[in-house]
């Protein structure tokens, strides 16, 4: 017996095809299930504006433990204040609630949300893990300790899943028309 099947449109395939992709990468993504973020300076950022947001988060006022930074600590080197406020700001993102407060990574237009992972060597930066439910869960690390951004793979999984999602839609489409 012959099923017939009457095919998709082909935007309604394409957009299950990489809803699809886009679900089974982010489901690689944390341990919890949930999305990690890292809060760092923005790269237009000017140097002062940098400083400033370094000094008042590493303060009384902002409470990021900031020895990390400091001379002797796992993030001194290189001593880049790009780096450094990049450290701060996780830090200070991360003991305000994290994902749960997204604006605490702010410092005046100065820091930015990431899914990569900016850890380096030895300086490891703890991720803000936001679980399906919105709660906060607490400071996880993400990959392995010195897996940078340069050396992520998390973007190429993801491309390749899209990649490979896309051609078999096309292919089934191909196929049901004909």
């Amino acid at each position: 017996m012959v099923v017939a099947v009457s095919p998709l449109p082909l935007p309604l395939l394409l957009l299950l095809v990489v809803r699809a992709a886009v679900g089974s990468a982010a489901g690689a993504v944390g341990a919890s299930g949930g999305v990690q973020l890292w809060c760092v300076a923005k790269n237009n950022a000017e140097d002062g504006a940098l400083q400033s947001a370094i000094d008042w988060a590493c303060g009384f006022n902002g409470g990021a433990d900031c020895r990390a930074i400091q001379q002797g600590g796992a993030c001194y080197e290189p001593q880049d204040l790009l780096a450094h406020a990049s450290y701060a700001f996780n830090d200070y993102f991360l003991r305000s609630g994290g994902a749960a407060s997204p604006a605490a990574c702010d410092f005046s237009g100065a820091a930015a949300l990431i899914g990569l992972n900016p850890s380096r060597g030895n300086c490891v930066f703890p991720s803000s893990s936001s679980p399906k439910n919105g709660s906060f869960v607490g400071i996880t690390t993400y990959g392995q300790t010195g897996s940078g951004l340069s050396s992520s793979s998390s973007w190429q999984l993801r491309l390749w899943s899209l990649l490979l999602c896309i051609s078999l839609s096309v292919t089934m489409f191909i196929v049901l028309q004909s």
